[in-house]
């Protein structure tokens, strides 16, 4: 009886009174379903260009329409996926122009992060920097390029959490995503990109200088990713197949 009575306990916690999930479990569905369709879109899953409907996304990602609609909400805001009314979803064309431009305003925003990030880290701020440090190194020769984007990911989480202020948290989030696919483009489709050690090695000393509150080291470190990434945007723009930026581009020769 004592047993029952418990576990009545906590369907009543669990959700709202009506049969519903409670509001925090819907709210971990919408972010979990947001995380899933970002790594899509990371990964070109989603491929740039490509036409969707809201019920394909529903199958692919695994999760009901209240999540999707919301995560898609999200993503349009960022300026990811395009709403087509009464024609569906289409994944945003890659334009190598607009995000090499925007990544002046990324080097800016990271300098304004990165600062607050060194100067106001935690204890544990530091120790988890200092662990993610660890693990890129004794990793640096064997990390795939998905298992590098998903600590890229923490990464940037951790610095944002350091830095805290939620504000910044909503501004850069977009910009993450689209530097991220931008990296995983460059790294597996350029010819001859794929080590990644140059772009592990930029990380090591963001979180290097993080974890050992050197603030001006980390603000030197960050831009010295943003040069990075800004190299890659110059073989890009001359080396990439355009249909990989965006899929609706004719083959050439029927390719």
């Amino acid at each position: 009886m004592a047993r029952r009575k418990r576990a009545l306990e906590v369907v009543r916690h669990e959700d709202d009174g009506d049969g519903r999930p409670s509001r925090r479990n819907r709210l971990n569905f919408f972010e979990l379903a947001y995380q899933r369709i970002e790594e899509l879109l990371v990964h070109c899953e989603l491929k740039p260009g490509q036409f969707m409907t809201m019920l394909e996304l529903q199958q692919i990602t695994g999760f009901g329409r209240t999540p999707v609609h919301h995560a898609v909400n999200r993503l349009s805001a960022d300026t990811l996926i395009i709403i087509r009314p009464r024609h569906g979803l289409h994944i945003a064309p890659i334009d190598l122009a607009r995000e090499r431009m925007l990544l002046g305003l990324r080097r800016d925003m990271e300098r304004f992060v990165i600062r607050l990030a060194a100067d106001r880290a935690s204890l544990s701020h530091r120790n988890q920097a200092l662990h993610i440090e660890r693990l890129l190194r004794d990793r640096r020769a064997s990390l795939t390029l998905d298992e590098f984007n998903s600590i890229d990911r923490r990464i940037d989480a951790l610095v944002l959490e350091a830095a805290g202020e939620p504000f910044l948290a909503h501004t850069l989030r977009p910009l993450h995503t689209l530097y991220r696919r931008i990296g995983f483009i460059h790294h597996r489709f350029m010819p001859g990109q794929t080590d990644l050690s140059g772009t592990i090695d930029h990380h090591l000393a963001i979180l290097n200088a993080v974890a050992s509150r050197r603030v001006d080291d980390a603000v030197k470190a960050s831009d010295a990713l943003i040069d990075y990434m800004d190299f890659m945007f110059a073989g890009m723009e001359a080396g990439i197949d355009p249909r990989l930026l965006d899929c609706s581009i004719e083959p050439l020769l029927g390719a």
